[in-house]
């Protein structure tokens, strides 16, 4: 496998090889049969969100987050990832996104504590560079705040960001929320039903198109009543669990079978499990998204 000095001397020396590799990656259809998708999402760090549970700094080695997304990447029934431009250009490098699925990050400037968090900028890929290196769509964080003026501004972009994919056919990835702040400043979202249904349906009128939106959601109470809010085809958040990871396993199980519910974006809860072993947490997301073993 390629190391962190032999990624940064192609970086400082051949950084041309970024721009070959994208336009010789082989690639695949968005979904195969079932109409289902894993994926593994690696764009927390760009927004300075590198805590897993306990550990503040968990994310902070990219070696080490890179071998565990090239580990999570080569399991039977990992349809691909969801990263920024940094991480998904080693990723690319190493060979690890040969027919894949790939979703550029978009929005990153809301840092993770900043007093402008909810005014979230589109700092990562534009719908144009998303296509001109032929990844497969854009994610958009939309965190809707009603006490915040930035959420207008956020709003207006993902809005824009929106119908620039649909123009070139590409999907993109909405995730919504209705958030306050507190006392101190931090931002909170709200993952309760109601909040969660007007969230979608204010992510769901955002462009002139909803053609190619979907939906990234939080697992939330009451799932079923959740899910009747839209027509989109959604993505459900694994999320940082705190908890039993089997309860975690269970929730993600009976959400799965909702109709409107097409498979999951996992990030931390696979790369960095309890027990450490990433290849065991991803095959059974992978069997619970595909009915994929992990000798299949």
């Amino acid at each position: 496998m390629m190391s962190r000095q032999d990624l940064t001397m192609i970086r400082a020396t051949e950084p041309e090889r970024i721009d070959h590799a994208w336009a010789s990656r082989s690639r695949r259809p968005l979904l195969h049969d079932d109409g289902r998708m894993l994926l593994v999402a690696a764009d927390h760090p760009a927004r300075a969100a590198l805590g897993v549970r306990d550990n503040p700094m968990a994310m902070a080695d990219r070696g080490d987050t890179l071998d565990r997304l090239a580990a999570a990447l080569d399991r039977p029934g990992v349809d691909g990832v969801l990263g920024t431009a940094d991480i998904l250009e080693d990723l690319l490098l190493m060979g690890a996104l040969e027919g894949k699925i790939v979703i550029g990050s978009m929005n990153r400037g809301g840092l993770q504590g900043a007093s402008f968090e909810m005014d979230d900028r589109f700092t990562g890929y534009t719908p144009s560079g998303i296509s001109q290196r032929g990844l497969d769509g854009g994610k958009m964080l939309t965190r809707i705040c009603l006490d915040d003026p930035g959420t207008v501004a956020t709003l207006q972009a993902s809005a824009h960001a929106v119908d620039e994919l649909a123009e070139r056919r590409l999907m993109a990835m909405v995730e919504p929320f209705l958030s306050t702040r507190d006392e101190r400043g931090r931002v909170t979202n709200l993952l309760d039903p109601d909040s969660t249904i007007r969230s979608i349906h204010v992510a769901s009128g955002l462009g002139t198109t909803s053609a190619h939106t979907w939906l990234k959601l939080p697992v939330v109470d009451d799932l079923a009543r959740v899910m009747d809010a839209t027509t989109l085809p959604t993505l459900l958040l694994g999320g940082d669990p705190q908890g039993d990871p089997t309860e975690t396993y269970g929730s993600w199980e009976k959400a799965l079978a909702l109709p409107s519910v097409r498979g999951l974006v996992v990030g931390r809860a696979l790369l960095y499990p309890p027990d450490n072993d990433v290849a065991a947490a991803v095959d059974i997301a992978a069997q619970l998204v595909h009915n994929v073993g992990a000798h299949s």
